[in-house]
């Protein structure tokens, strides 16, 4: 997977490949996490990361430090990636 992702400049993970929790169905989540974190370190690429379970398999992982960004907020990072406004961020640009 690392070849096709490798020209990438921006990656966007939102969800875990499995069920990461329990080891013998970790390796494809793990094995994604390790090819982000390394093509943010050795090419530059801006991984996202969004979503909860994203987040904790990153943690899970101990990669998580590698990443360009990270949010538990999966669902509002795409919104935002669509161009929808966000209500909590909405609130804040009227103060």
């Amino acid at each position: 997977q690392k070849e096709f992702l490798s020209d990438c400049k921006t990656i966007i993970m939102n969800g875990p490949m499995g069920v990461f929790e329990f080891e013998a169905f970790n390796k494809g989540t793990f094995g994604i996490v390790d090819i982000l974190a390394d093509l943010t370190k050795e090419k530059g690429a801006v991984t996202i990361i969004g979503g909860g379970d994203s987040v904790a398999a990153c943690e899970q992982s101990g990669r998580a430090k590698d990443m360009s960004h990270i949010s538990t907020g999966g669902g509002a990072s795409l919104e935002l990636m669509e161009g929808k406004v966000l209500p909590g961020v909405a609130a804040l640009a009227d103060k």
